[in-house]
């Protein structure tokens, strides 16, 4: 088991997945050349029709990596400055299985005959949507990719894809990778550029049929606007999270550590499901705090590319600054600070991993979506008071609950207004269960058969018979 690195023992995110052979320790890493940096349209490579090209950056150095074309109206590790194991064992990974997992369900994907009255017959057809727009986040941009094209075209239908502007060079060079495998052109398209402008376009263009994005809940709003003043375009939306676990005097307390350590530091806090609110009975709050924080300090911090590390840069200055505002406004309004709480200063936009105790709900650093390493631990007296207040938050994504008790687990499970919970784990994220949010944290849900459903039309055909028939 690798503690600290967001894998599990089985499932999308484990190193040794039951059903398929645990994948090879890889050696250190050597800078790959990028190759891919225009937009991908009908399996060939374009310039931007107006000649625009941004630049992307390594945020572990700050060094820039190369410029890339620009759509407008019209390589993992180094470009998120993700540790290279979770870019091998969860990434990577992870992508491969939800390719294998739709790809079985491609001559599966059927209607139903139903019995209806008089002389008549009526059957049901699942068909294409048509064309599918999908904009993607940059902290997971090969992962996403998959969740985003895997089903879509699984069900028949066309992909345009337009990957986060901080980190578009994976799913360029996946788009080497179709090409090379003999996709038709125009059933996978990728075009790279900024939000307003080629996010935009797909959003509104009356020739997308659906769009389904990953990211913030402010963006998800004016995707979910502009799709209404088109065409009505079907919408999927994975939005933010203030995911809250449960810990109850009765759990497994080294596990209940471990577990909301590997929700709250994974990928730098990076994750819509990170486990920012970790609610501790009160019985047990001492001796939990005082573990996290030991476990916090014994972080790997350090080069994405190095195999050792375990935490490395957050993706940009932008992001890097507003965490630290945040953790700033913890200290300001009473949290007590345990460990980090600080940037590391020689190079990068690396900020330390940050425990706060005795934090209040009224706090920013509990009400507002970090996305950094952050965890905040909160003291809680009775079941029914852990559940109002990890239920009072315009989200709803993710929970976890923490206990030896399988019907508290159940019945907390019932209560929470979340579209996962998980028991006695984090980040259990699996091909085949669904995954999606309640309230703001989103509409629809991917993976699992569930996602089959919000990319394909269902069309009834009715039949009258005659006596010869």
């Amino acid at each position: 088991r690798m503690a600290q690195n967001g894998t599990t023992e089985n499932g999308v995110t484990g190193v040794n997945s039951q059903g398929s052979p645990p994948m090879p320790f890889p050696q250190p890493v050597k800078v790959q050349e990028i190759r891919y940096t225009k937009i991908f349209i009908n399996n060939e490579w374009h310039a931007s029709v107006k000649g625009k090209t941004f630049q992307t950056f390594n945020p572990a150095t700050g060094v820039k990596i190369c410029d890339v074309e620009e759509a407008d109206k019209t390589m993992e590790t180094m470009d998120t400055g993700k540790p290279f194991l979770h870019s091998f064992f969860i990434d990577l990974d992870g992508s491969i299985k939800t390719l294998r997992y739709y790809a079985g369900w491609a001559d599966k994907i059927h209607g139903k005959t139903m019995p209806v009255d008089n002389t008549f017959m009526c059957f049901t057809k699942h068909e294409p949507i048509g064309v599918c727009g999908a904009i993607i986040p940059w902290n997971f941009p090969l992962l996403m990719f998959m969740w985003k094209v895997a089903p879509a075209l699984c069900c028949g239908n066309t992909v345009v894809i337009k990957p986060a502007e901080q980190t578009p060079l994976t799913a360029l060079h996946v788009g080497a990778l179709i090409k090379e495998a003999g996709f038709p052109p125009g059933v996978v398209n990728i075009v790279p550029g900024f939000g307003p402008t080629a996010g935009g376009a797909i959003a509104s263009h009356m020739g997308v049929d659906k769009v389904a994005f990953t990211g913030s809940t402010k963006v998800g709003q004016f995707i979910k606007e502009a799709a209404a003043k088109s065409n009505l375009k079907r919408v999927t939306l994975e939005l933010g999270g203030k995911n809250p676990c449960i810990v109850f005097a009765d759990s497994n307390l080294q596990l209940a550590v471990e577990e909301t350590q590997k929700g709250a530091f994974f990928n730098q806090g990076q994750c819509c499901t990170a486990a920012s609110r970790v609610y501790v009975e009160e019985e047990i709050y001492e001796e939990f705090v005082r573990r996290s924080v030991e476990s916090a300090k014994s972080i790997v911090i350090g080069d994405p590319l190095d195999p050792r590390t375990v935490h490395g840069p957050q993706i940009e200055q932008k992001q890097f600054d507003k965490i630290l505002e945040l953790i700033d406004s913890g200290k300001k309004e009473g949290a007590r600070l345990e460990c980090g709480g600080a940037a590391i200063e020689d190079t990068g936009l690396y900020i330390q991993p940050t425990v706060f105790s005795g934090v209040k709900d009224h706090m920013r650093i509990a009400k507002e979506e970090i996305f950094g390493p952050v965890q905040c631990i909160f003291r809680f007296k009775s079941q029914q008071e852990a559940i109002e207040r990890a239920n009072s938050t315009e989200y709803g994504l993710a929970a976890a609950v923490f206990t030896s008790n399988l019907d508290r687990a159940l019945s907390v499970s019932a209560d929470l207004e979340t579209g996962t919970v998980w028991v006695n784990c984090y980040n259990a994220l699996h091909a085949q269960a669904p995954f999606g949010g309640y309230k703001m944290s989103g509409n629809g849900r991917e993976l699992g058969e569930y996602a089959l459903a919000e990319y394909s039309e269902v069309k009834a055909v009715t039949i009258k018979l005659t006596e010869t028939q």
